[in-house]
């Protein structure tokens, strides 16, 4: 089987590494939009001007399935990409109900882009998984540049941690995949007072799923 697996900069290599490491039966051709990363700032009828070309052409390449591996792209416009592509969508979005679940504190912080944090479907999730818990979203606006760029600041990093942890965060959830490449420095800031938590096992258990009904 073909796998599909696209993102707007380098975060989603992490999501197609891991899926070649569960899936090793499988070819997985990765794709992003290095030309227009980051995607945070842009607007959904931009990202579906990018986008629909992108993922039309791994359909061309015989991808039988494609993973959105973006959280942007997947709280923003994922339900029209679906009405215009011919093969089976898997997103990525903030794992709130899995937070709202292992919190004792009762606050939880969510690690994203302006434009997921903007999205409906975003405010449906914490509306419907986490109406009761505070809900702490720092700024992480230049991340994804930071990342994608090769030079990250551990100093920005820290500062978000500590004032989460803080204001009493047991959980941190990184909703945007670039966010994969620096989870091991933020465990190290977070020295174990919180969880920290991504979404790359949930992904590839709904994608197992999905490939059984191909």
């Amino acid at each position: 089987m073909k796998i599909g697996v696209f993102d707007s900069g380098v975060g989603g290599l992490s999501v197609a590494e891991a899926i070649e490491k569960a899936l090793p039966d499988n070819e997985v051709v990765y794709v992003n939009d290095y030309e227009h990363v980051p995607y945070g700032d842009k607007t959904a009828e931009q990202m579906l001007r990018l986008v629909v070309p992108i993922l039309s052409k791994l359909v061309e390449q015989g991808c039988q399935v494609i993973v959105i591996a973006c959280n942007t792209v997947t709280t923003t416009i994922i339900n029209d990409l679906r009405q215009r592509v011919s093969v089976p969508l898997v997103g990525v979005e903030p794992m709130i109900k899995q937070a709202a679940a292992a919190t004792k504190t009762g606050v939880i912080s969510v690690f994203a882009t302006p434009a997921t944090l903007k999205s409906s479907r975003y405010a449906w999730l914490k509306k419907t998984y986490a109406p009761t818990l505070k809900v702490l979203e720092p700024d992480c606006s230049q991340w994804a540049r930071m990342i994608e760029d090769g030079q990250v600041d551990e100093r920005k990093i820290e500062a978000n941690v500590n004032r989460v942890c803080a204001q009493n965060a047991d959980v941190i959830v990184l909703a945007c995949t670039h966010y994969h490449w620096i989870e091991d420095t933020i465990n190290r800031i977070v020295a174990g007072r919180a969880t920290v938590i991504q979404p790359e096992q949930t992904v590839i258990a709904q994608l197992r799923r999905v490939l059984v009904r191909l």
